[in-house]
């Protein structure tokens, strides 16, 4: 995934002057506590609303049963959120954390823990990132069927940076345990 330009839109920054390049960022989002849906809407708009954010896309919805959660997690509900944008990814990352406080976000029981919201980001233009508080690509998403599925729906073309085009990791990876939900949509505002 490259560098997205966009002839249309010209962003400056009104402090230095100087141009923000606009990058494309692939958002994973998944909920499998309280009004699933409604979570996950909650931050399609949530990021609709974020300056410097221009969604593009909005994936199908997908139900999938949890990957190295807990006994007795219930299903999660998935999808992914295509975006321009001019943010940093650190100022990107610090708001995706922002929208999962939003909805209840509960970190103190690990990772894999059941959660209200899971808002990740999967690639950020060509940005690469390895520390503690942002991973770029993330790690594993070229893994997770509830990523890529949704992704290559929205973009049957997508390379995901240093792993290939998203349909071999699809083939690679599988959907068992994926089941689109044609019966509920996520609106872009």
């Amino acid at each position: 995934m490259t560098e997205t330009p966009n002839p249309n839109i010209i962003d400056a920054d009104t402090l230095t002057g100087e141009m923000r390049p606009i990058r494309r960022v692939v958002i994973g989002l998944g909920s499998n506590l309280g009004d699933r849906l409604g979570n996950l809407q909650g931050a399609v708009d949530a990021l609709s609303d974020t300056p410097d954010v221009w969604i593009t896309g909005v994936s199908p919805v997908y139900e999938s049963t949890p990957v190295d959660c807990p006994p007795g997690s219930g299903d999660f509900l998935n999808a992914v959120v295509l975006a321009d944008t001019t943010l940093a990814a650190n100022r990107l990352m610090d708001r995706a954390l922002a929208i999962e406080d939003a909805y209840d976000r509960d970190r103190s029981h690990g990772v894999n823990a059941p959660r209200t919201l899971d808002v990740d980001l999967i690639v950020v233009g060509d940005r690469r990132s390895d520390t503690e508080s942002l991973k770029l690509p993330h790690p594993q998403a070229h893994t997770r069927a509830f990523v890529l599925q949704p992704w290559l729906d929205l973009e049957p073309d997508a390379e995901f940076p240093g792993n290939g085009p998203v349909a071999d990791l699809l083939a690679k990876v599988g959907t068992e345990g994926l089941k689109r939900r044609d019966d509920i949509t996520l609106d872009i505002e």
